[in-house]
């Protein structure tokens, strides 16, 4: 029989700053969105205190003074290693694996007896905790969604100590009552309220509804969601993420700017960290998009404006596409407005050594194997030595533009410059 396990880091974005600062633990923290802004991340003593999730920073100031509430700037650097340092300790607990998002694996496991899964989940937590800090809950069951559901049981209730499984089909429905219909992983706001508003407002009511009437009113993705609940495994494990049909940076400045100078600096910026993203999946872009936009929240002047240009061969060099990223940032800069926020997408993504080679490719190939040397040789600096080891000099020195974080805490595991020193 086949059991799935999702584990879920606890307050994973606290925790991971509690790690380096252990006497931050069982006081209430909280870590802020991009520039300060609002509140993205709770421990559970902040939560008891009153702090909503998106709070506003500046409205909750004075609060988080008066109770001792401790606020970081988000580090998504220390973030993201902190995370793989999960993995790689959940990798060691069975040898199919899903990494669903930066704090949720699912865990697929063969064979076991199911009297022993409590003890599975109390290993995995204290192996987690131990190897890397980071208090986990593992929620069991025999479908993804099951497990998803019963990882709600073990984070929220205590009785559970952090471990419980909805793996007995029979007995499932006294806890499935319990979860509202909006709460069901895949639902979502939208069908959670076209159920509660036909009186189907819990998980055991949704599973035990009609197949056809789930199929016409929440399509095929409803019914294999309601399939899952009942036990029947619709959903598998994907071991090898499918690379993305596009990718997206953006980031909105610190402060408003004006100048063509800052506006390119930030584009070769979000361009280099794209190109990065895109050599990771082993793909090539086509075509890219540069949009620039004013803060719509204001009353001065507004404009926003975007360029698409095509390439004429795929490719993943970082010179060529800050080259052509520059052209179209200068194509629609616009002087006399203050801008908030400049972006670039990278379009028409094809696998590297999965594609129908051009003429303009098949001319230049020693160019080409130039390049593809250069990047690893970059790629390899910035990975072995941190992030930034190695820039262009279009991103700029100082960058201004760059998001406010006044609560930054030191890229503990990803710069050489700010280890952890011990006193």
């Amino acid at each position: 029989m086949k059991i799935l396990a999702l584990i879920d880091c606890n307050n994973f974005y606290v925790s991971c700053e509690r790690v380096f600062a252990p006497s931050l633990r069982n006081k209430p923290a909280v870590v802020l969105s991009n520039n300060d802004g609002c509140v993205i991340a709770r421990s559970q003593e902040a939560k008891e205190i009153g702090v909503p999730m998106g709070a506003p920073a500046f409205k909750y100031k004075a609060f988080f003074e008066k109770h001792g509430v401790s606020v970081f700037s988000s580090n998504y650097a220390l973030y993201g290693d902190m995370s793989q340092r999960v993995v790689n300790t959940l990798s060691t607990f069975a040898p199919s694996m899903e990494v669903y998002s930066i704090d949720e694996s699912f865990l697929e496991f063969t064979g076991h007896d199911l009297t022993n899964l409590e003890s599975i989940g109390r290993e995995i937590c204290e192996k987690v905790l131990k190897w890397t800090g980071i208090p986990v809950s593992v929620g069991f069951g025999p479908t993804k969604t099951l497990a998803k559901a019963a990882n709600r049981f073990a984070k929220k209730e205590s009785w559970t100590n952090g471990v419980f499984g909805l793996c007995d089909l029979d007995k499932n429905d006294e806890f499935l009552e319990k979860i509202p219909v909006s709460d069901i992983w895949g639902i979502g706001r939208k069908n959670g309220k076209k159920l509660t508003d036909r009186s189907i407002t819990t998980a055991r009511l949704f599973k035990n509804l009609p197949d056809l009437w789930i199929k016409e009113n929440l399509t095929i993705t409803g019914l294999h969601t309601a399939l899952e609940l009942r036990g029947i495994s619709c959903f598998s494990l994907e071991n090898s993420p499918p690379p993305k049909k596009s990718i997206v940076t953006s980031r909105s400045f610190g402060k408003p700017i004006s100048t063509l100078q800052e506006l390119e600096e930030s584009v070769a910026a979000y361009m280099t960290r794209a190109a990065e993203k895109l050599r990771r999946q082993q793909s090539l872009t086509g075509g890219i998009i540069i949009f620039l936009a004013t803060n719509p929240h204001n009353s001065l002047p507004q404009y926003s404006n975007s360029i698409t240009k095509m390439l004429p061969v795929a490719t993943d060099y970082t010179p060529d596409l800050i080259t052509a990223a520059l052209k179209g940032i200068k194509s629609i800069y616009r002087s006399g407005y203050k801008f908030k926020k400049t972006g670039v997408v990278l379009l028409d993504l094809v696998h590297k050594y999965n594609r129908q080679a051009n003429l303009l490719e098949l001319t230049s190939s020693k160019s080409t194997e130039k390049k593809n040397k250069l990047m690893k040789i970059l790629d390899s600096a910035n990975t072995r030595f941190g992030k930034g080891t190695l820039n262009y000099a279009s991103e700029g020195i100082n960058q201004p533009w760059q998001m406010t974080r006044n609560h930054k805490s030191p890229d503990y595991t990803t710069c050489w410059a700010e280890i952890p020193k011990i006193k």
